[in-house]
């Protein structure tokens, strides 16, 4: 293992030397081998638990899938770690040949490279069970599974935990960026119910990590991602889950005046916590139209809260009275899997009517450019209402950096075809995201240095754009916990 892990180290760095001389293709050709040596090495290393697959195999397809077809890389080799202890003897290896690698929970981010890599792939599905304790009330959730497979586990218990509000999102890089639920205006942000972490630090060392055995390192993987190591288990608190009430209508270009209305009259009336809605503005084969989320914890709502909604002539209707599993579903957030895709977004601290048409505007006018110009096929624009006090619930982390007031994530997602789109495509977001953001400063309702959400925010924003203030004590944590900065290796939004 010694020779192998000198050689692989030896090779990186003769590459690196190539790619600075400008031999690139001699360089990454030497790079990829290089990184097959650390490949063969770690599967020489690990336990009969895990496995490592080539290219060909079958699992490592599987591996590299990523929703967004332009978040997918051709990695040397994908790694399904099955124990903690090997997924700390395949830290120590890429630490000490420092070799890139990524890690993917549930593959659903678009910024390429964050749970992506040409180097190793680390696809954490084995990590995979979902165990509930009556007595503490918690349930302990691997962070190799989808929000789908943990309401479906936790339904027969009359519980639920606060995860993701659509369909195929991972729990991993959902809670570790903080996460916005259906439940959130009643029981505060994914992270906020988090009571620990199973992480395994990237010297290797398994740890738990909770607020009173270590509150640095636990504010920190509150929001701060994938700085501090690989979590391989969360432990959720869990609250009572009965039957709710909701689901999907969908409306064309007609009727949009009143849903504006409708829209803004629940984001600025609406005081019952148990409601909640979002409303998409699409613009799909030529034209706007909304696909509107509602929701209640309950099999009932009370008279007055969604009237204006079901007032409005539909396209399609699909409410009812239904578990909470099958309300996640209803939402067609698959319909656009293996297009190229990228998030972006603005925070905002309300849904005025003005702010409600210029994001309609956004959306025609993004739409008919891209469709027309960038091969883009699937425009849409979300408006995201919460409770001002959305925030209060929670003690402080890494996200949000400053909770004495409430953001709304106002998010902004492009689909399209060709890669030749994809810079395009990126400075189209960066643009609209820029008008929606003065149009708010106009109004006054934000400065437009307010901290925007991690698992929205485009590939280039800087930290202080996510963290604010609290950059500089997430750097010390990161510091502390990894010295020789392995997590590095990985991408993401980097301390």
């Amino acid at each position: 293992m010694v020779l192998t892990t000198t050689f692989a180290y030896a090779a990186l760095s003769v590459s690196s030397f190539l790619y600075n001389l400008g031999f690139s293709q001699s360089a990454d050709a030497l790079q990829r081998i290089s990184i097959r040596t650390v490949c063969k090495t770690i599967q020489t290393s690990i336990s009969g638990a895990s496995n490592v697959y080539f290219p060909g195999a079958l699992h490592y397809d599987d591996d590299i899938y990523h929703w967004a077809a332009s978040s997918i890389e051709d990695s040397v080799c994908s790694v399904e770690p099955g124990s903690t202890q090997d997924v700390g003897k395949i830290l120590q290896i890429l630490g000490s040949t420092r070799t890139p690698f990524a890690v993917i929970g549930g593959g659903h981010s678009t910024n390429k490279g964050f749970s992506s890599t040409p180097g190793i792939q680390i696809a954490m599905y084995r990590f995979s069970n979902i165990t509930y304790n009556k007595n503490t009330g918690t349930a302990d959730v691997g962070s190799g599974l989808i929000w789908d497979e943990v309401y479906t586990a936790l339904e027969p218990f009359g519980v639920s935990v606060i995860g993701g509000r659509v369909t195929g999102v991972g729990v991993a890089g959902f809670t570790l960026g903080g996460g916005y639920s259906w439940k959130t205006n009643q029981f505060g942000l994914t992270v906020d119910t988090v009571q620990a972490y199973e992480l395994v630090l990237p010297n290797g060392t398994v740890t738990s990590v909770t607020a009173t055995s270590n509150p640095d390192l636990f504010f920190g993987l509150r929001g701060g991602f994938n700085n501090f190591g690989i979590v391989t288990k969360f432990t959720f608190q869990t609250f009572p889950q009965g039957q709710v009430w909701g689901g999907l209508i969908t409306f064309t270009e007609g009727v949009l005046p009143q849903v504006n209305n409708a829209t803004t009259k629940f984001a600025t009336t609406n005081k019952d916590p148990k409601a909640g809605i979002i409303t998409t503005y699409n613009f799909l084969l030529g034209e706007p139209g909304v696909s509107q989320l509602l929701f209640y914890d309950g099999p009932n709502p009370p008279p007055g809260i969604f009237d204006d909604f079901l007032a409005i002539p539909f396209f399609t209707k699909d409410i009812s009275t239904r578990s909470y599993l099958s309300l996640v579903q209803s939402s067609p957030s698959n319909a656009t899997a293996n297009t190229r895709g990228a998030f972006h977004t603005v925070s905002l601290t309300k849904y005025s009517l003005n702010m409600i048409n210029v994001i309609l505007n956004e959306t025609i006018t993004r739409g008919i450019d891209l469709s027309t110009s960038d091969s883009g096929i699937f425009i849409s624009y979300d408006v995201e209402p919460f409770l001002p006090s959305l925030f209060s619930h929670g003690t402080p982390s890494a996200y949000p950096p400053d909770r004495s007031r409430g953001l709304l994530p106002q998010n902004i997602y492009y689909a399209w075809i060709f890669e030749s789109a994809d810079q395009d495509v990126q400075n189209t977001l960066r643009a609209s995201a820029n008008v929606i953001r003065q149009a708010a400063i106009a109004e006054g309702q934000v400065t437009g240095t307010e901290a925007i959400y991690g698992n929205y925010a485009l590939f280039d924003t800087p930290l202080s754009g996510v963290y604010g203030a609290n950059v500089p004590r997430l750097q010390a944590i990161k510091k502390q916990y990894d010295p020789t900065n392995v997590m590095g290796l990985a991408g993401g939004f980097k301390f």
